[in-house]
């Protein structure tokens, strides 16, 4: 059998790469994981008397959820294009990007009905097939970013930055005439979706901004060395800084009339009926995330008037707010683990909760109607740390003894793998 240059060179560039991984990246994207899989099961096992809890931790805490994992899913299209680019035809990357991205939008369409019914929001089939859930949109950003990858960097920027911006009024606008324009009720349908837990406005501008720093991670990778370690430390620390300043400080258009939205810092109530635009309230359907006030109220200790607009998911500031205290977070966690080469069993857990992220994700809705509305505050952390600990190790018997067979990884290594079969043929 023999070998050919290009399999050789392949190999070689790939065995580079690895010994360069930038481990920290695994790292937040499992502590992401981590903290999906906290939120999910909270909702689900707090008892009544404690489910407030859920509600203010919730709102603290979104930030390291799902915005982070959305950032850091749109950073591996960079690492396959980078990786490949030269060695590869650009036809057969671009395929493998495909078939990656429409494997999780698959998934991400099977996933919407049971998204719905779980949030008890009744849509008729096929349209519950249709939402913007994490998958969706991961699947759709690894589409969707290869083509970004074209654009300069500066130009990325901006196009994210703008997006950011003006996506709340865009969304107000589809929200107030969408029942009187067919065509608004359509593109409302398409942009927001029944159950908008990821919208693509405002977090196309994910997209843009993710291979931004894609590009500054794999540089730092490519080259390994301790200069371009530290500038890479800095540019996370620095751009982090000024990005929760622009969120907490920044004021944004939102309405037809063009009214105000006070600074993230400042707080918004939901809408009352019949829910139609007004300045200082938010309408609940449209940003999901409101309804976590409701739940922080369902106590007599004290009464919360309202929620910061930078907690509010899918508003500007939030955006903004979201990326900033991400990039601090892979800052720090790039400082100690590459820098510092810091590493324990717990670092390497939540290493293989990352690289295994997709499949937990999944798997961890099978065991949350186990125990519904079952546990005080008390006895919920030993639960739920015997409950990582079972979804980690259930992946680990899975990958180890059974090759990963079944799950999203390992469909989509098959279909990329009989994809650059079929080229070679």
């Amino acid at each position: 059998m023999s070998i050919s240059t290009e399999e050789v060179s392949t190999a070689e560039f790939n065995n580079n790469l690895a010994s360069k991984r930038i481990a920290s990246i695994d790292f937040v994207k499992g502590l992401a994981m981590v903290f999906i899989i906290l939120a999910h099961s909270a909702l689900s096992w707090l008892d009544k008397d404690w489910r407030y809890i859920y509600g203010l931790v919730f709102a603290f805490l979104d930030v390291l959820g799902p915005s982070l994992f959305v950032f850091l899913s749109a950073l591996s299209v960079i690492f396959s294009v980078k990786r490949k680019k030269g060695v590869l035809p650009e036809k057969v990357i671009r395929n493998g990007i495909l078939i990656r991205g429409v494997v999780i939008i698959v998934i991400g369409v099977l996933f919407n009905p049971m998204s719905l019914y779980s949030s008890g929001v009744a849509v008729p089939f096929p349209a519950n097939l249709w939402g913007w859930n994490i998958l969706m949109f991961i699947g759709f950003s690894q589409i969707f970013s290869y083509y970004v990858l074209k654009f300069s960097k500066l130009s990325r920027a901006v196009i994210g930055a703008i997006i950011i911006y003006f996506s709340p009024w865009i969304r107000e606008i589809l929200y107030e005439f969408k029942d009187a324009n067919v065509v608004v009720l359509i593109l409302h349908f398409i942009i927001t979706s029944p159950l908008p837990q990821v919208p693509i406005l405002p977090y196309l501008s994910v997209c843009f901004i993710s291979t931004i720093f894609g590009e500054y991670i794999y540089e730092a990778m490519i080259k390994g060395t301790k200069e371009a370690y530290y500038r890479l430390f800095r540019i996370f620390t620095y751009y982090g800084i000024a990005l929760v300043l622009i969120g907490l400080f920044i004021i944004v258009p939102r309405g037809v009339a063009f009214d105000i939205w006070e600074p993230g810092w400042a707080f918004l109530n939901p809408a009352p009926p019949p829910y139609h635009s007004a300045p200082g309230f938010i309408v609940e359907s449209e940003y999901l995330h409101i309804d976590l006030l409701r739940i922080a109220n369902q106590q007599d200790y004290s009464y919360f008037p309202g929620m910061p607009v930078y907690m509010i998911r899918c508003t500007a500031q939030n955006m903004f707010y979201n990326l900033g205290v991400g990039f601090l977070l892979i800052a720090v966690c790039f400082y100690f683990i590459d820098i510092k080469k810091k590493s324990n069993d717990v670092i390497k857990m939540v290493n293989f909760y990352g690289k295994t992220s997709l499949s937990l994700f999944l798997i961890q809705y099978l065991f949350l109607p186990l125990y519904g509305s079952q546990f005080s505050i008390i006895f919920l952390p030993i639960v739920f740390a015997g409950y990582c600990g079972f979804l980690g190790l259930l992946m680990y018997i899975w990958t180890e003894y059974f090759n990963g067979v079944g799950t999203p990884e390992w469909i989509m290594g098959k279909l990329g793998s009989a994809g650059k079969k079929k080229k070679k043929s």
